[in-house]
């Protein structure tokens, strides 16, 4: 662990699972993609490699964003917001953010009265030819 890494790291208010949520923001549109999590080792792998890497709650493990797409993130600006309690990344989109397709994981509209929902973004790939090639 790097001198400055451990410094980041005493800035930040991990929560009690160990996690802290990291906002990744398109740095071409400010569109934001999503919103993951990210443990301290995560964290580390991201700011060593310059690439975006999370930790998946579901699959309990470690994995850099489009390890399985190709669809990477690279870094190009971190802050930390004004009680350490989570990360906004500015990052360099390849094709998408979405695992669904789209840029961004926030490609639907939802009328707050009707709770209906309206797709507004257009895809940007096929998630079977990616995920699922047969």
């Amino acid at each position: 662990m790097s001198a400055s890494f451990e410094k980041i790291k005493q800035r930040l208010k991990f929560a009690p699972d160990g996690l802290i949520p990291a906002i990744i923001q398109d740095e071409g549109t400010g569109k934001v993609l999503t919103l993951c999590y990210m443990n301290g080792a995560a964290l580390e792998a991201t700011l060593a490699k310059g690439f975006i890497h999370l930790f998946r709650r579901s699959q309990n493990k470690l994995m850099m964003k489009g390890e399985t797409s190709g669809h990477t993130q690279k870094v190009k600006e971190f802050r930390v917001d004004c009680e350490g309690k989570s990360l906004l990344f500015v990052i360099e989109q390849k094709v998408a953010g979405c695992h669904k397709g789209y840029l961004s994981c926030y490609f639907e509209k939802v009328d707050p009265a009707t709770a209906e929902g309206k797709v507004t973004d257009p895809p940007v790939f096929d998630p079977k030819k990616v995920y699922d090639p047969k």
